[in-house]
């Protein structure tokens, strides 16, 4: 371990003076891809520096101990060698943690994605409150939110929305949020009283720059229509409505949101580059299905991950058997507890593969 740490420290030492480098400073590309690897590099860098510090003071400590001392700073050294010891004991089981390899896509902002499943009118209003959380989410993280497409109904929900969360490291916490979320409760439609169960699914992609992913021109189909709102009435009467079909995958997009024809193509090109390279990813991770099966939360949308009981008021994450007797909290936002096990829950598995 000790060995990859310096490795570590090595390169961060080295992307340290290369951004320093006039030469690499004049070309802007290159300066940002060195700081944003020296950035990433830091934490490790830092914690590795703690541990090399807090070992090299342990030393010295205990070497004292073969002087003659009196028996006050005797026992002044013996506290502070246990403290060190039970520093030493936590930065030894974090280290491992920081060495682990990183998802790529971890920094990135993302889209998501949120559709009505099993529930009629019912599943509509529950995609509006996964919304509402996720925006909510993304205020307290201080990221910012914005509607890629809608299809909402007249009582207030949405059939289907997409949107995009725009903020470094929303990946890395919103990706466990694919997958399908299922409700129980008595619906606003519902006068008898009976506990319905909906369910929507829910898929968390890595929003995608041009450059990544190779998308053609002579690829694409792009027709255009006038767009409309819930209840069928028209948003304006030109066609302003973008839709486009990426012919290699089938792959077909929608943006109507934005009265401006060109905005909304560029919303559905945001869309669908993170489909097209979601689609390569997906044919290569069922390549190495058993690693995929060991994550924590493949981002399968049919996998059902979490229930939302509004009676008992309580939500339960079903991949690391969490339960919180909160749900007003949580749909208001307050996803950490929920996030922070999912995060936790993925590291041990990944320590058990280096392992």
């Amino acid at each position: 371990m000790l060995e990859k740490l310096q490795a570590v420290e090595d390169k961060y030492l080295e992307l340290e003076s290369l951004i320093s480098d006039p030469d690499v400073i004049t070309d802007m590309k290159k300066w940002q891809r060195y700081n944003q690897e020296h950035a990433a590099l830091l934490p490790v860098v830092e914690k590795f520096r703690q541990y090399r510090k807090v070992c090299e003071t342990l030393d010295e400590d205990k070497a004292m101990f073969a002087e003659q001392l009196e028996d006050d700073f005797r026992k002044m050294i013996e506290a502070e060698v246990a403290e060190l010891k039970v520093q030493k004991e936590l930065l030894e089981n974090e280290l491992p943690i920081l060495l682990l390899p990183k998802d790529p896509n971890d920094n990135k902002s993302v889209i998501v994605e949120i559709r009505g499943g099993v529930g009629g009118e019912e599943a509509a209003l529950f995609a509006g409150d996964l919304f509402r959380m996720y925006t909510r989410y993304a205020e307290q993280q201080g990221w910012r939110a914005e509607i890629l497409d809608s299809n909402p109904t007249e009582i207030g929900g949405f059939k289907e929305i997409s949107f995009s969360i725009d903020g470094c490291g929303a990946y890395s916490k919103l990706k466990y949020e694919s997958g399908t979320h299922r409700v129980q409760r008595v619906p606003a439609t519902e006068s008898s009283g009976r506990i319905h169960t909906s369910a929507v699914t829910v898929a968390v992609l890595p929003e995608v720059e041009e450059v990544e992913v190779d998308i053609k021109a002579n690829e694409l189909r792009i027709d255009t229509y006038c767009a409309s709102g819930a209840g069928g009435q028209y948003v304006n009467r030109t066609e302003t409505a973008v839709r486009i079909t990426h012919l290699p995958t089938g792959i077909v997009v929608q943006c109507q949101d934005e009265k401006s024809q060109l905005k909304n193509k560029d919303k559905a090109m945001r869309v669908l580059r993170a489909r097209v390279q979601e689609q390569a990813i997906k044919a290569q991770q069922s390549e190495v299905a058993a690693d995929r099966k060991s994550q924590v939360g493949s981002g399968d949308r049919s996998e059902r991950i979490r229930t939302y009981n509004f009676p008992q008021g309580r939500v339960t994450d079903h991949r690391v058997g969490l339960t919180l007797h909160k749900l007003d909290f949580v749909l208001n936002g307050e996803l950490d507890e929920i996030i922070n096990a999912l995060i936790t829950a993925d590291q041990a598995e990944k320590m058990k593969q280096v392992k």
